[in-house]
């Protein structure tokens, strides 16, 4: 049989069929993931928790809101912090404040932390080693943390990678899988589990709002017309808008890979260690 024979003789038999499989549902997860695990951990009361690159601070106020927990948010953008400080103040029965901080120099006493929420930020962070040092430095022990990122997938291209991470300010090292294994257990860090998202959080959000295919749309009107934005918004503001977009359509098809990690700092150190669990999809 010939591959002529397969695409216009056997596919046209199941396509209708094939057509109403890919239109059920496959029940992916969405980003209240994270939410359900720190729910998992218990924590009590009032524990303490480091939103490292907390942003304008939504996830912040939502940890303390959900499980009456004290979250000091870090950022070292200014003006992400002035936005969280403002939201906050709006909410003063929540235990929230907001301060500039990297992940590389977090500006808490050690062993002070019990639980780090790091989502979506490690992978513009060009010392993954100091990082995650300066994690396990503050966690008390038998504290956790709960990192999300994203990953170069196996379908992305070298100039597809170089554009990206350029554009998006993300350090190619810190998006690597064993770049980011190896400083965990450097830094005397756990691994917990790993919970393998591949495009899970892409399906969900299609399924829910349809934003990855809103940004198709929208990379597809970039590319096809770049003038007509550059002329209206500036060359920057465009790289950047279609950095963002092709970021949420990578994600869907493969290019990129997002998981968590779910560490922990042993309370009597015998050196380095990791262990292989993993969760997949």
């Amino acid at each position: 049989m010939t591959r002529l024979d397969e695409f216009y003789d056997d596919f046209p038999r199941v396509e209708e069929a094939f057509h109403a499989a890919l239109d059920e549902s496959l029940s992916p997860r969405g980003p209240d993931l994270l939410y359900d695990i720190v729910e998992g951990f218990g924590l009590p009361s009032g524990s303490l928790v480091a939103d490292v690159g907390c942003g304008e601070g939504g996830h912040s106020l939502r940890l303390a809101e959900r499980f009456d927990l004290t979250v000091v948010g870090l950022d070292p953008v200014a003006r992400q912090i002035e936005v969280a400080q403002t939201a906050a103040a709006a909410r003063p029965e929540l235990r929230a404040s907001f301060e500039e901080g990297s992940a590389e120099a977090l500006p808490l006493e050690d062993g002070t932390v019990d639980l780090i929420w790091c989502r979506d930020v490690l992978e513009i962070v060009a010392d993954l080693d100091r990082a995650y040092s300066e994690f396990a430095r503050v966690m008390r022990a038998d504290s956790r943390a709960l990192v999300y990122q994203a990953f170069a997938g196996a379908r992305l291209e070298p100039p597809e990678a170089e554009w990206l991470w350029r554009t998006m300010g993300v350090v190619p090292t810190s998006a690597d899988r064993a770049t980011t294994e190896h400083a965990i257990s450097a830094a005397g860090l756990r691994v917990d589990d790993r919970i393998e998202l591949s495009l899970e959080w892409g399906e969900w959000a299609e399924e829910q709002s349809g934003k990855p295919g809103r940004r198709l749309l929208w990379a597809a009107r970039l590319l096809r017309d770049p003038q007509r934005y550059v002329e209206q918004f500036g060359r920057a503001a465009y790289e950047i808008m279609l950095g963002d977009c092709l970021w949420h359509v990578y994600g869907m098809i493969g290019k990129l890979d997002r998981g968590v990690y779910v560490l922990s700092k042993p309370s009597v150190s015998h050196g380095p260690e990791s262990d292989s669990s993993q969760t997949g999809v």
